[in-house]
């Protein structure tokens, strides 16, 4: 039981980091002057991230490819979002394109 201590401890520290990143990034935006192409660039990034999160949550599942249907359901999500259709109607197109092909046998 020697490590219980140590755990809440360190759960305390991340957590209290955390929150003091979460702060500070409001509390110095207006203190922090980045050069036009900087916020761009740091725009693009975000949505590279986000991209790639995107796809990998898409693709693979433990480290194994998910199959066909789950692919298919965030195309289906992503097609209706490009087409500006509401966000309710996007997750039930894809979640439903998703349980239809599985119900049809498609992994």
């Amino acid at each position: 039981m020697t490590g219980t201590p140590v755990l809440i401890g360190a759960m305390l520290t991340l957590a209290a980091g955390t929150y003091a990143f979460r702060l500070a990034g409001p509390a110095l935006r207006s203190r922090v002057d980045f050069p036009p192409a900087m916020e761009r660039l740091m725009e693009r990034a975000a949505v590279v991230l986000l991209t790639v999160l995107a796809c990998t949550t898409a693709l693979l599942e433990a480290h194994e490819w998910a199959g066909t249907a789950r692919p298919a359901g965030v195309l289906v999500g992503g097609v209706m979002a490009w087409r500006k259709a509401p966000f309710l109607v996007v997750v039930l197109g894809a979640a439903g394109s998703t349980a239809l092909l599985r119900l049809l046998g498609v992994t």
